[in-house]
Formats: structure tokens, C-alpha cells, sequence
């Protein structure tokens, strides 16, 4: 610091004008402004002084750092003036300028500071504030920044002719513009921004977390698109402030004009409510909402609508009586303490096409511990205990399904066939200590399945089950010097069932009964993995063997069918596939009530590469071999021969961007590919995408929970997912998905869609086909819902509404 000419009095008048400076450095609309070299607060009595951690700037807490080209005191008019270069710092903040002057006022009256001249405000979270002349008052009770302009610390660019500060809560712009995107190039020049929104006066509120706008005008590609007499957003700085969302626009056949409006009610620091009505031109308007409520222990989450509409068909058309239609999505999750979580999720609507009349999002999606399916909604509550040695878990489901009935056209499933499952529970400890040197698990399971009504005759109540389980496994490891691995095994277990509504033979009437079982298998597992290096690459090769024998599994028998064959019990067991993934299980059945028997031998083959440069691909080959056929298996499974279907499974990638997987199951014999599953994801800086393949010849579903050795055929499906973005530039790019249904030679959805983004900018437009079609009933008549065309447009606005 070069020293003016001064006194000693005016030495110390300075430092005081300097503490002045700091407490407006501390509270300026800036976040920023000036002071000298201030002392640490004092230690409590008693206590040693508390030690000062520096700053990034090396400053302690309270020290103020100021340097100037001239600094010089008048004693008489109480006038501070530095000049020249000022810097000062002071609490992570620094201001620097060309000239700052400090008057004391008169006795009873506030000081005021001046700042002129590249006037710089440089916060520690990085944003910085400009301003051609700066004044303040010594309390920070008022001040006024003339040609003002700020880089937020999210990126965003405000300026103004003016800014004023009226309070410590309330800040004011004149002649303002805002924008978060690029205002120059990487040379340097002059850019326009992609979007601004300019407007004659904006009002900052600190304790409402709101900025307002008069006469506003959103500029686009410094065009003017919006005008607003009065507008406001939430401030950037803010967590959570009440305000509009981003909306959304579309067009379809069936509700016309759509616009979606949701606004988001901060209702507390825990409770976010979204309010989010679509408005339709063709329908009446649809209420969504969505509420989400956190707690100490967890956490909440509930959406619902309502309309009061006809049934509408596929064109627009309207049928029927108007009614009351409503959904409910909701899950929540509680802790109460460190092992024990309760929960549930409710999920219900009222009319099974409401969904996909009006475009309700993120519908089938599992909420809880239950995984969701398609077009079926899991009601549940649950209790679930886990420590380190047990898991222990208590559940009650309920199923509502909204499928097209596949026997009655017009027509949908009936929920009430589906079973109440009440309680379901399980439990697993396995002991600290081991058991003749291996690992001991203790399984206990228990479940009662209640039906109102039969879902192959309406007369009939449905089939009632309840079961009680309990199982021992143990499994022991040995490895040898050289590799080889041998993991002997051991199960146990027994049932007791109660049968309720249980169909007679005759078909008139039913029975019940109990029935009890027990059940075990003993195996081992043996693999032997080969390590080579070769060339820049790691080789293994690793053969896969398991035997395991079990004496003949009493099967629970409920009757026959009309050629004499067996009906099974199948709860839980009705819908699975053989592949890699159960090979090696010693029950293929993924189930309780079907238990696979007999001395079996499972095999295969498994050879990797791992190249150093990240590289890889696996292949795994392998089957079943049994002694005897097991007729329990469905015919389309692969596993009632005594050979079973080859299992393929292969995945790779090639090269850095690019993975690719398949999966098949051939025909032990003909080596007819019986399933095949393929796919493909690429990513790399102009393109990215994916495409899936599925053919199987044996969909196998069941919704009756018994099973016929006949049964569960299925019908073949065929499908093929395709989707990705293409980057035409740095801005603009094309995005497309597709899923066609290749037995019915026809595209279920198709979507193509251009997009513009930036830094601070995406627009989406993409225009939706959709060629499923579901028959809906109406007086005997059948009209369908489906074939709908639809246009929609995203924009999502950085720090308004969006993640870019």
C-alpha cells in the first residue's frame, strides 16, 4: 500500500472506515464490498482463544485484508478516500475498484460508501458481480448499483441500468435481462443468447425465494415469443420454492390439443405437492397430482387423478355414460430402526383403459419390494427385518389386472380371480459359527392365497392355498492347489398344505383337503477354471458340472383333465424360462408347490476373454441330462426330456462404445431355436442407441394357478425394440424408438423426434404412433382404442423448470 498523506488520528480513523467497509463486503446485494483489517472475536471467559482456520485467500475468519495505490484521510469532513487499484478481501469475498470512498456523516447520521469505476464483487462461490459506480450506506439499510450486471454462480448472466437494495430481504433491478446461456463465443465475440427473458423491473425476494417480473417478454433466438404483464420464478439459489413447472404440449386423435400446466406447492420443508391438470380440447380436462411427504424415519410418495368423462374410443368419439374416473399410484417406505422396514404401495384404478386414454406416465413401475408387470397394479403391505445373520419378512398383495381378456373380446381380466395373497412370509438365518465345516441356512415360509371366484367357471368360488414350509441347505467348499473346486450340498425340507374350493372332478361342487410332503436333494458342484495369457489378452476356460439326485417329490394333485392327466398345485411356479440363469439350480423350479426330482446332471462349458485395452467377450454352452423324463415340466419348457434344450449365452464388447449380449435355448435334438433373446447398445459422441430382439415360440402365462402336464403352451411371440438419438452437430440431433410385434406384422409404437439443445435449452418435438388396438365394449358394440397419432413438444429451460 502506497501511504497519502495522513496523521496518525487519520491512521486510525481509517481502520475504523475499514470495519465499516467490511460489514458491507459481508452484506452487500453482491454478497460483496470493502473494510481494512479487523480482530477475531474474543474467546468465552474460561476458555483458551478459539483457533482461527483460514481462508483459501489466507485470511482467518475475521481478518480483512485492503491494498490501494493511495490511501488518504480528511479529519475535518470525516472523508476516507482509496484510490487506485483498491483490492479489498474480507470473508472469502473480494472487491477491488478504482476508487472507494468512506464519509462518516454527521452525529446521529449513517455513513456512506462509494465504489467507482469497474466496479468487481468476486463471491467464494464464484460468481461475480459488476457495476459502473456502486453506493451504500455504512449499515447496509440501503443501496444502489448504477449499470449493474452479475455471472450467477449456476452460469446464469443478469444485467441492468440500476440495482437497488431496499431491505435486507428485498433487491430490485431496473431495465433487467436475464439468460443462463452463452453470451460469447470461445473467441471472444459477441453471441446472442438462445433465450432471455427482459423486463422493465424485477424484484428480488429473499424471504419468499421468488423473483418477480413486470412486463416481462421471453425472447427466443432474440425473438420475442412470450409477454407477460406479470411473472415470476423461483429464485436459482433456492432448494425448494413453489412455482410452474415446465409445461407440456401435444396433439392426439383421441383428446385433441393437450396442454399440461403443473405447479409445484413447496407446502412444507418435508412436503412437496404437485398440482399438474391437462387440458384437452377434444375431453374434458384430467386432474393429476402428486404429493410427497418425508419423514424422520422415510418417506412417502402418492399420485392420483380424476375426470368425470364418457369412454372415448382410439378417433375421439365418445360413448356410454359419463363417470367418475380416478387412479392411485403411492408407495412409501419407513426405517424404524436399523433392521427393520415397513412399507407399502397402493395401486388401483378405476377403469382398466384410463391409463392409456390419457397418457399417464411411469405407471407400471415397481414401488415396493414386489416387481411390477405390465398392465397389472400391486397393492401390498410389508414388513422386512435384516441383520447380518437372518432375514425375515411379512407381506399382504393384492393384484388388480388390466389386460384384454383373451377369450371374451371387449372384455378384461377379472381382479377377482386373481388371489389375495395374505400373509405371505419368509425367513432365513444362516448361523455364525459353520456346520461340519460348511455354511448352514434355516428357511421357514409361509402363504395363504384366498380367490372370490373360479377363472374357468363363474359359478365357483376360486381356489383357496395355504402352505407352511420349512428347509435346511447346507454346502461345503474344498479347493485344491491346482484349482479345482468341489462344493458338496444338502437339502431338506417339508411341507404341509390346506386346501380350500377345490373343483370336483364332476365339476359340480368342491372339496377341501390338507396334504403334507417332504422333499430332499444331495449334489455337489464342480468347476475347474484354466488360466492363459495370450498375446494382450487373459483366456479362461472353466468346465461347469453339478449332480444332483432327489427321491421321487410327491406332487400336489388337485384332479384331472379330460384326457386323465395330472393337474399340479402351481402357485408360484406357472411362468419361468430355462437359460443360463437356473442351469446350475438344483430346483429349476423357481417356486414352492412344483419340485423338480430324480438324479440329474447339469453341464456346461464357459470360455472368457479379457483384453488390457477393456475388451471382453463370454460364451457359455451347456444342458441338463436327467434318468428318467420328468412329465411335470410344461412340454414347451425344454426339461421333460431326459436331455434337456441346449442353453447359449453369449455377450461381448468389441470395442470401446459397443456391447451386445445374446441368449438362446435350442431344441436338444433339431437344434431348433426354441428362444432367442439378442441385443445391442452403442454410445459414442454423434450417435447413441439400441435395439432388442425377442422370439420364443412358448409364452407362458397362467393366471389360474394350476397347471396340466399339457399345459402352458403358450403362443409365440415375437418382438423388436429399436431406439436411439443421432447428433446432427453440436446442437441439433434426431431421436427415434420403435416396438413392432412380428407375429402381428405391425408396429405396437412408434416414436420420431428432431431436438435442439444446449447449455441452457432443449426443445423436443416428436411426433407418436401407436397401432396397438384394444376392443373396448358399447351396447353390444365393439369399438377400439388404439391407432392413435400423436405430436408432442418438450422444452425444458435450464435453472426454469428442467435438468438439461
Amino acid at each position: 500500500m502506497s501511504p497519502g498523506r495522513r496523521t496518525p488520528s487519520a491512521a486510525k480513523l481509517a481502520m475504523l472506515a475499514g470495519v465499516a467497509l467490511a460489514a458491507v463486503l459481508a452484506q452487500s446485494p453482491a454478497h460483496a464490498a470493502m473494510g481494512a483489517r479487523a480482530h477475531p472475536k474474543p474467546a468465552l471467559a474460561g476458555q483458551p482463544p478459539a483457533k482461527q482456520a483460514q481462508q483459501p485467500d489466507g485470511l482467518a475468519p475475521d481478518e480483512l485484508y485492503m491494498e490501494a495505490d493511495l490511501l488518504t484521510r480528511d479529519d475535518k469532513a470525516k472523508h476516507t478516500t482509496a484510490e487506485g487499484n483498491v483490492e479489498i478481501r474480507y470473508q472469502g469475498r473480494t472487491l477491488r475498484a478504482d476508487r472507494v470512498t468512506y464519509d462518516e456523516g454527521a452525529e446521529g447520521q449513517q455513513g456512506v460508501i462509494r465504489a467507482f469505476g469497474h466496479v468487481q464483487i468476486i463471491n467464494s462461490d464464484g460468481s461475480i458481480e459488476y457495476s459502473d459506480e456502486l453506493v451504500l450506506d455504512d449499515k447496509m439499510s440501503a443501496g444502489i448499483a448504477r449499470g449493474f450486471s452479475a455471472r450467477l454462480a449456476d452460469n446464469g448472466k443478469i444485467a441492468s441500468s440500476t440495482a437497488v437494495r431496499r431491505s435486507e430481504v428485498m433487491q430490485e433491478l431496473n431495465r433487467a435481462i436475464y439468460t443462463p446461456c452463452a453470451v460469447c463465443t470461445a473467441k471472444g465475440q459477441n453471441k446472442r443468447p438462445t433465450w432471455s427473458i427482459a423486463a422493465d423491473r424485477v424484484v428480488q425476494d429473499k424471504k419468499r425465494r421468488l423473483i418477480f417480473y413486470r412486463n416481462a417478454r421471453v425472447h427466443v433466438l432474440g425473438v420475442p415469443l412470450l409477454y407477460f404483464p406479470i411473472f415470476w420464478h423461483a429464485d436459482p439459489t433456492a432448494n425448494r420454492v413453489s412455482g410452474f413447472l415446465t409445461p407440456n404440449l401435444g396433439s392426439s386423435q383421441r383428446r385433441g390439443f393437450t396442454y399440461e400446466q403443473p405447479y409445484l406447492w413447496a407446502a412444507s420443508p418435508s412436503t412437496d405437492v404437485i398440482i399438474d391438470p391437462q387440458i384437452n380440447t377434444k375431453v374434458n380436462p384430467f386432474l393429476n397430482a402428486e404429493v410427497h411427504k418425508r419423514f424422520y424415519s422415510g418417506d412417502a410418495d402418492v399420485r392420483f387423478g380424476y375426470t368425470h368423462e364418457r369412454e372415448v374410443d382410439g378417433s375421439g368419439h365418445k360413448f356410454g355414460d359419463a363417470t367418475n374416473k380416478s387412479y392411485v399410484l403411492a408407495r412409501g417406505a419407513f426405517h424404524v430402526d436399523d433392521s427393520w422396514l415397513l412399507g407399502f404401495t397402493a395401486e388401483r384404478v378405476s377403469d382398466p383403459l384410463l391409463f392409456d386414454a390419457y397418457d399417464v406416465p411411469k405407471v407400471y413401475e415397481t414401488r415396493g419390494p414386489f416387481v411390477a408387470d405390465d398392465r397389472r397394479l400391486i397393492s401390498s403391505l410389508y414388513a422386512i427385518r435384516q441383520t447380518e445373520r437372518n432375514y425375515f419378512s411379512a407381506a399382504a398383495i393384492s393384484i388388480q389386472g388390466l389386460r384384454p381378456s383373451t377369450t371374451v373380446a371387449g372384455a378384461f381380466e377379472d381382479s377377482g380371480t386373481f388371489p389375495l395373497v395374505a400373509p405371505l412370509i419368509e425367513d432365513r438365518y444362516s448361523p455364525d459359527s459353520s456346520v461340519l465345516g460348511g455354511r448352514l441356512r434355516i428357511t421357514g415360509s409361509a402363504v395363504a392365497l384366498t380367490r372370490d371366484q373360479s377363472p374357468d367357471n363363474p359359478v365357483l368360488p376360486g381356489l383357496d392355498s395355504r402352505r407352511v414350509t420349512a428347509q435346511a441347505d447346507w454346502r461345503r467348499t474344498f479347493t485344491s492347489a491346482s484349482g479345482l473346486r468341489l462344493d458338496p450340498f444338502i437339502s431338506v425340507r417339508g411341507d404341509f398344505y390346506s386346501l380350500g374350493d377345490v373343483p370336483n372332478a364332476t365339476g359340480i361342487g368342491v372339496h377341501s383337503g390338507t396334504e403334507g410332503r417332504g422333499l430332499a436333494t444331495a449334489g455337489a458342484d464342480l468347476s475347474y477354471p484354466l488360466y492363459r495369457r495370450w498375446r494382450d489378452a487373459t483366456v479362461v476356460l472353466e468346465p461347469l458340472v453339478q449332480l444332483a439326485v432327489s427321491p421321487n417329490a410327491k406332487q400336489i394333485v388337485i384332479g384331472h383333465d379330460a384326457t386323465g392327466a395330472p393337474i399340479y398345485l402351481d402357485e408360484d411356479s406357472a411362468t419361468f424360462e430355462f437359460d443360463e440363469t437356473n442351469l446350475f439350480s438344483t430346483d429349476k423350479f423357481p417356486g414352492y408347490d412344483l419340485y423338480e426330482d430324480g438324479a440329474r446332471v447339469n453341464v456346461a462349458g464357459r470360455a472368457s476373454i479379457l483384453w488390457d485395452d477393456g475388451r471382453r467377450a463370454s460364451l457359455l454352452i451347456g444342458r441338463s441330462f436327467r434318468s428318467e423324463k420328468n412329465l411335470v415340466f410344461a412340454p414347451g419348457s425344454g426339461l421333460r426330456d431326459q436331455a434337456s434344450d441346449w442353453i447359449v449365452a453369449a455377450d461381448a464388447q468389441p470395442v470401446k462404445n459397443l456391447t451386445m449380449y445374446t441368449r438362446a435355448r435350442l431344441d436338444g435334438e433339431t437344434l431348433k431355436v426354441h428362444r432367442i433373446e439378442a441385443g445391442a447398445n452403442v454410445q459414442t459422441k454423434w450417435a447413441s442407441g439400441f435395439v432388442r430382439y425377442l422370439d420364443n415360440d412358448a409364452e407362458i402365462t397362467s393366471l389360474t394357478g394350476v397347471t396340466t402336464s399339457a399345459s402352458l403352451t403358450g403362443t409365440k411371440q415375437e418382438n423388436l425394440d429399436i431406439g436411439g438419438d443421432l447428433y446432427f452437430g453440436k446442437n441439433w440431433g434426431a431421436s427415434l424408438y420403435g416396438s413392432r410385434d412380428m407375429v402381428a406384422d405391425a408396429w405396437a409404437i412408434r416414436d420420431i423426434g428432431v431436438f435442439y439443445r444446449d447449455d441452457c435449452v432443449r426443445i423436443d418435438v416428436i411426433y407418436r404412433k401407436q397401432d396397438t388396438v384394444i376392443f373396448v365394449q358399447d351396447n353390444n358394440q365393439l369399438r377400439q382404442l388404439g391407432r392413435n397419432d400423436q405430436i408432442l413438444i418438450r422444452l425444458t429451460l435450464a435453472t426454469l423448470g428442467g435438468k438439461l
